[in-house]
């Protein structure tokens, strides 16, 4: 791999993770609801996806399981049941907490670590759109006449560094759009606006082919 590959893979994965997906929009609402510093474990556990799949498209595993009849329409489905889950959740959500409680105060009991973690994983693996991704887009990165493990050593290193920068900024966005939610009306249409949103992922979802 060429240096002037790699940087193509850099423009490429910058401009592709800056897209607003069921991952950014989990840690732009968790930021939200948690704070800033807890989310950092739905991003550890949407990066943790990101990274095994990557691994298992290293090792081919993503090819095979592409050729397992059913087995991407399964996980598909998957997807867009959890979506949907997320959007109901999202939807129902509580817009202010009860008798004087600080609601971030309470989102924060509600939400332990291992929760948040959990649902940035399950929310990255059970996205087959991320199987299409890394069997599609980088083999066109490596160069067949080179040792192949350490290109896909530096292109997944490159791509979490890349996409940890972006978990950070919508974070980052979530906590200054926390002070404006504080009003229990303009937080539950948040909460409705960021249901359908998911949703609308899960209908997109809905429409991906593996052909």
């Amino acid at each position: 791999m060429t240096l002037h590959t790699w940087w193509m893979f850099i423009g490429a994965v910058f401009l592709l993770s800056a897209i607003p997906g069921p991952n950014m929009l989990l840690i732009l609402s968790r930021s939200i609801e948690v704070g800033f510093t807890r989310s950092i474990a739905a991003m550890m556990g949407s990066l943790s996806a990101i990274i095994v799949v990557l691994l298992a498209a290293m090792a081919g595993l993503t090819t095979v399981f592409m050729a397992i009849p059913g087995a991407f329409e399964a996980l598909r489905y998957a997807g867009v049941a959890y979506l949907f889950y997320l959007g109901l959740k999202a939807w129902r959500a509580a817009p202010a907490a009860t008798d004087g409680e600080d609601p971030l105060h309470a989102a924060k009991a509600v939400q332990s670590l291992p929760h948040l973690f959990r649902s940035g994983f399950v929310t990255s693996i059970s996205n087959p759109k991320l199987i299409l991704f890394t069997a599609a887009f980088f083999p066109q990165f490596i160069a067949p006449e080179q040792p192949q493990l350490p290109q896909f050593a530096i292109l997944i290193t490159t791509f979490a560094i890349i996409e940890t920068f972006w978990y950070f900024m919508y974070a980052l966005g979530g906590r200054t759009l926390a002070g404006y939610l504080r009003r229990p009306t303009i937080k539950a249409l948040f909460n409705r606006a960021t249901g359908i949103i998911f949703w609308g992922f899960g209908v997109m979802l809905l429409r991906v082919s593996a052909k």
